[in-house]
């Protein structure tokens, strides 16, 4: 119903078009439709981690839930200009990476709630999103698991001679992590394609990357030899633009990128951290709100070139939350896994000869 009500806002809005005729219908080389398409994503993308933040309040999630709110236009930025059959990789705030990858935002939400028709069958959860099918190898919740994984299916790609590209996105912490420097130098020497995308939301945990490195982030890829870039994260456009030159030197054969992706996150590390935490002050967080919202950004420019109105983002804000409602009633309709499930995609099997481990399910 969700993607009926989608196409149709769709059609509303070109037939808008009429009434803005001798006007510019475009903005630094995107159309009014993409720009709209692009908007709704990122609202998309709000209000399914807004909901994903209330069903933990009541008990419906469980364990750790880690939200991606302020960053959505890394998301959207980074992964809309590849290509269907690109890789992604990421780290453990996934929810929205998924999405921006293709995933339904229903089974997304299943796997939240540890139900069956999660798309990690609702074993994974919060940090284990994953949709192999679409080339989105998942959430990895240990800092910096993921990077070494990327240059692994970097040299996959290469190895088969495909013109495939694989973005891997990590936090600010995990370049201190030595499978970071590890896994650029071999990039490198090989000439990996594989983007590197740190999301640079200044926090890891609850220290200021400041005081734990001695270089900024843009620079953490020196002596790697890998290339670096840095962008405003907050950016829609400016991310989206970048990330369309780098995947063309990638699928050209230039080798490895590097990029600063400039956020912030709005609400605590997960959801167990206060949303402002003693680390960083409320005044801080709010003017990070005002200024760098990356929802508001697009929208205001959106709203100076004339490209939407106030109709037509109330409209586009009803369909998403529509649909993110049906994510949840999906979800909350799903059963939990049979407990048999505990015992599949497992490495153990029980010996013919005895047991090699605890089974308890004779007891």
């Amino acid at each position: 119903m969700a993607e009926t009500q989608t196409k149709k806002s769709k059609k509303d809005k070109a037939g808008t078009k009429s009434s803005n005729a001798g006007k510019e219908e475009s903005l630094e080389g995107f159309s009014k439709e993409e720009l709209h398409s692009f908007l709704r994503e990122m609202l998309l993308y709000r209000r399914f981690e807004e909901k994903a933040e209330e069903a933990y309040a009541i008990g419906k999630i469980g364990g750790f839930c880690h939200l991606h709110i302020g960053q959505e236009a890394v998301a959207l930025g980074f992964i809309g200009p590849l290509r269907e059959d690109d890789y992604v990789f990421t780290s453990y705030r996934d929810h929205t990476q998924g999405l921006a990858k293709g995933l339904k935002s229903g089974p997304v939400m299943a796997e939240l709630y540890g139900r069956e028709g999660g798309v990690s069958g609702g074993k994974g959860g919060s940090m284990h999103i994953f949709g192999a099918e679409l080339g989105f190898m998942g959430g990895h919740g240990i800092v910096g698991g993921q990077i070494p994984l990327a240059a692994g299916v970097g040299w996959a790609i290469r190895y088969r001679g495909e013109d495939r590209v694989c973005l891997c996105y990590l936090g600010d912490a995990a370049v201190n992590q030595g499978a970071f420097h590890e896994a650029l130098n071999m990039s490198a020497v090989w000439k990996l394609p594989v983007i590197y995308v740190v999301e640079n939301n200044e926090y890891g945990m609850g220290t200021h990357f400041e005081r734990v490195s001695a270089l900024p982030v843009v620079d953490r890829a020196l002596g790697t030899g890998v290339p670096a870039h840095s962008v405003d994260g907050q950016d829609l456009i400016a991310t989206w633009k970048l990330m369309d030159e780098l995947v063309g030197k990638v699928r050209s054969g230039e080798g490895p990128q590097y990029v600063d992706a400039r956020t912030y996150r709005f609400k605590g590390h997960s959801m167990s951290d206060p949303v402002h935490g003693v680390y960083r002050t409320k005044d801080e967080v709010e003017e990070k709100k005002k200024s760098d919202d990356p929802i508001i950004v697009l929208r205001d420019r959106l709203f100076d070139a004339d490209l939407l109105t106030e109709e037509e983002l109330n409209a586009m804000d009803a369909d998403v939350m529509e649909e993110v409602d049906e994510a949840a009633e999906f979800a909350e309709n799903s059963p939990f896994p049979a407990e048999e499930e505990l015992y599949t995609h497992t490495y153990a099997e029980i010996n013919e000869h005895g047991r090699l481990f605890f089974d308890r399910r004779d007891r």
